[in-house]
């Protein structure tokens, strides 16, 4: 994915390509990490909680129990 560096005032600037926003829920005002390590920037969109995901489970998404395999040390079940 190729972005192009632009003028924006006395500095440059960088356009996020919309479909990497959209995959990573991120809309103009979303704060990220930015990361500059040896010549490459990481930008890290932003973690969610655990309360922000656990929001998202409804009756109709939420699945059955998933059978594992039986206990090999002191689990208890």
């Amino acid at each position: 994915m190729q972005a192009v560096i632009q003028k924006w005032g006395n500095s440059l600037g960088l356009r996020i390509p919309a479909i990497w926003a959209k995959d990573n829920e991120i809309t103009s005002g979303s704060k990220v990490e930015v990361i500059a390590e040896k010549g490459r920037m990481i930008i890290l969109s932003p973690k969610k909680s655990l309360e922000d995901m656990m929001s998202q489970v409804t009756d109709d998404n939420l699945h059955s129990e998933v059978e594992t395999f039986d206990a090999v040390g002191n689990e208890e079940w």
